[in-house]
């Protein structure tokens, strides 16, 4: 078979041997051994029904070829023994991934990088619920729309998470979704439904055709869909794990990022037992870490090998909280960080967190540190909410008189979405907050000083220390960070502790030496 770079490659397996619960009794992977190099890469397979198995292989190397051969814990020659070659061969890459690798944290583990180096920054939207809520219909509807704002990536529940929810297996009828787990109602995770992610592999692949990739929760630890007890601290931790390990199975030799936890303290056992076993199988070295509910401490397992991030949650109250990335900032050893959940737009009431509020959160947490990237969500967007009348959901988190449709449009998903588009480029890679380069903004200085990244939320003009103004760099371009546009640019004279601008509204500062 011929293979390229950066692209999935499957190979089904068709055991001869019948099993009473294949995703629990089967124990099987392939180990990629690469030619000339000797590099050599561990994939587990997973169970999709009936009699088949797949493995799903990325090759993060250009030339060569992989040779491969199964192995596990069952005595059957349609599964144990499978060998095969894959020669690489060169094809134009159709997007970043395929052009510069999967993501990873960056060497001071505060960004995440491409594979090659190439600087990356998350801009992430939140639609927890369309993993079992949304047909492939409003997936592409979905995708188009958060892609031509900005959006690279989404947070997703991969299965509904409260045990106690009712509702017809059927995504286009009020209350209802697919279920991943038949005993997860029992707190349990034993009885996989292969179907269920069949039909979840199709919307993964409609959000990768857009460039968004799936931020990947297990299950749940805290409020869920409609807060009616989550299974995420309830289902035995081994059996938190083993999904942990089918989900990289399924998904890891794509773009990823793993949730392990969400919504907790962090200190859940099922939490540090899916990070460990993630780490174990993921062969990518692929982002994984926690989202905290809004009073955790947001520092559990600080010093674990598998935890490369940690994720506030600021609350819903519409309070701006940039302090609480700063805190995280400071925690040792050092971990990527982010605001994982804002104040939800128009959530609970109309004009919440609403248009502006936005885009001067995401700005604000930048800039406080949470340089992994910025995250944004809606009302009614992140439970799926079918149509405004939909009953059954907790009016807190609801936008009035709106479904998941309507939310699509509020106004402060252009500003975050807008994020990722005006730093696109710039050397911003381990980039740290800085107070000290400029008088009153927020800012990012890079890690040689040649970069400064200022944003204020009334505009300048920009006020330098006259001690350090000579050795800031002298390039700059103001721009609006409501629409991207560039209002002014210049080159700073040496002896110049200003950067010009006449106030009165949002200005982001991008300095710059020559």
């Amino acid at each position: 078979m011929n293979v390229s770079a950066w692209r999935e490659a499957e190979f089904p397996l068709t055991a001869e041997r019948d099993y009473a619960n294949p995703y629990l009794d089967v124990d099987l992977w392939a180990d990629f051994t690469h030619e000339p190099t000797g590099t050599m890469l561990r994939r587990p397979a997973f169970w999709d029904g009936g009699s088949t198995w797949r493995i799903r292989f990325t090759s993060p190397l250009a030339s060569g070829r992989w040779s491969w051969r199964t192995d596990g814990n069952v005595d059957d020659p349609g599964l144990v023994g499978r060998a095969g070659e894959l020669v690489l061969v060169s094809a134009e890459p159709v997007d970043r991934f395929q052009r510069h690798g999967f993501w990873r944290m960056s060497p001071g583990g505060r960004s995440l990088v491409h594979a090659d180096g190439t600087p990356a920054l998350l801009v992430a939207d939140t639609a927890w619920a369309l993993p079992w809520r949304a047909t492939h219909e409003d997936a592409r509807v979905y995708a188009s729309d958060r892609a031509e704002k900005g959006f690279n990536a989404v947070l997703l529940m991969s299965v509904q998470p409260d045990m106690h929810a009712h509702g017809p297996r059927d995504r286009t009828q009020d209350e209802g979704f697919g279920v991943g787990f038949e005993d997860l109602k029992d707190g349990r995770l034993t009885e996989l439904d292969p179907a269920y992610f069949q039909y979840l592999d199709g919307l993964l692949a409609i959000l990768g055709d857009h460039g968004i990739v799936p931020v990947l929760q297990p299950v749940f630890q805290g409020f869920g869909w409609k807060g009616r007890s989550v299974a995420g601290t309830v289902v035995p931790p081994e059996e938190y794990a083993r999904y942990c390990r089918y989900l990289v199975a399924r998904y890891g030799a794509r773009p990823v990022i793993y949730l392990v936890g969400a919504d907790g303290s962090g200190e859940e056992p099922q939490i540090g037992a899916g990070g460990e076993e993630i780490e174990a199988w993921d062969a990518y070295g692929q982002p994984c870490g926690i989202h905290y509910r809004p009073h955790a401490h947001n520092r559990a397992h600080q010093d674990a090998a598998w935890l490369d991030f940690q994720w506030c949650q600021t609350g819903h109250r519409g309070e701006h909280l940039p302090e609480r990335v700063a805190d995280m900032w400071r925690n040792e050893p050092v971990k990527g960080v982010a605001n994982g959940e804002p104040t939800y737009e128009n959530s609970g009431e109309t004009g919440k967190a609403g248009g502006w509020w936005q885009g001067h959160e995401a700005w604000s947490n930048l800039c406080a540190g949470g340089t992994m990237g910025v995250v944004y969500g809606a009302g009614s967007l992140w439970q799926w909410v079918l149509h405004a009348d939909e009953p059954d959901h907790v009016p807190f988190f609801l936008a009035p008189g709106c479904g998941w449709r309507e939310a699509l449009d509020f106004e402060g998903s252009r500003y975050v979405g807008l994020v990722g588009r005006i730093l696109d480029g710039l050397p911003l890679t381990d980039a740290r907050p800085s107070w000290e380069r400029a008088l009153g903004a927020r800012g990012l200085t890079s890690e040689d000083g040649t970069l400064y990244i200022g944003y204020s939320e009334h505009g300048g003009p920009l006020w330098l220390p006259f001690e350090t103004a000579q050795a800031f760099p002298r390039g700059y371009r103001v721009i609006d960070p409501r629409t991207g546009e560039t209002v002014a640019k210049g080159v700073r004279a040496v002896d110049d502790p200003t950067i010009p601008d006449e106030g009165g509204a949002p200005r982001l500062f991008v300095c710059y030496d020559e």
